[in-house]
């Protein structure tokens, strides 16, 4: 079995996402059971449905549209349930990779139980390839990557007010 290595894409500029679900479809396309949780994350994304059709696993959603700076407390506890309950589903699925995207904030904001969250990459399968994403991830996600990459922003459209994209930004 060959080993399975852990990657962080992180900072503050656009790609990290998208760079992990490319990864995603080249696991797909060579037979491998990708398992994606998103976190924070529940709009639709028009990667989503290409994934699934793949046959990739993902769990996604939390309580309503808000960001969870915008959350009452009853939106937060729910969220952080939806949280620990998509990742615990995803530790079921013996993944040959797992993606935790926006594991960072989840981590960061509250919304994800730490030691949970630590374990399915400390402790992850031999074999698996784990996938990271965020913006400001911990120091024992630094210290675990195999592969970090820091994505950062030089310059972006919505600085002259061009609003996100579908098919391009979502």
């Amino acid at each position: 079995m060959e080993k399975g290595l852990i990657h962080l894409y992180w900072g503050d500029g656009k790609g990290k996402t998208t760079a992990a679900m490319g990864v995603a479809m080249r696991g797909l396309v060579a037979g491998k059971k990708v398992v994606i949780v998103q976190f924070l994350k529940g709009a639709p994304s028009g990667e989503i449905t290409l994934l699934q059709q793949l046959g990739a696993v993902i769990y996604r959603g939390k309580a309503g549209e808000k960001f969870v700076f915008q959350m009452t407390e009853e939106e937060k506890c729910e969220t952080r349930r939806i949280q620990n309950e998509h990742l615990h589903q995803a530790l079921k699925e013996n993944a040959d990779m797992l993606i935790l995207d926006e594991a960072c904030a989840a981590l960061q904001l509250g919304m994800v139980e730490p030691d949970l969250l630590q374990k399915a990459v400390l402790q992850k399968p031999e074999g698996q390839e784990l996938i990271l994403t965020g913006r400001t991830p911990a120091d024992w996600m630094l210290e675990a990557a195999d592969y970090s990459t820091e994505m950062h922003c030089w310059r972006h459209p919505y600085e002259k007010g061009i609003a996100a994209r579908k098919g391009v930004e979502y």
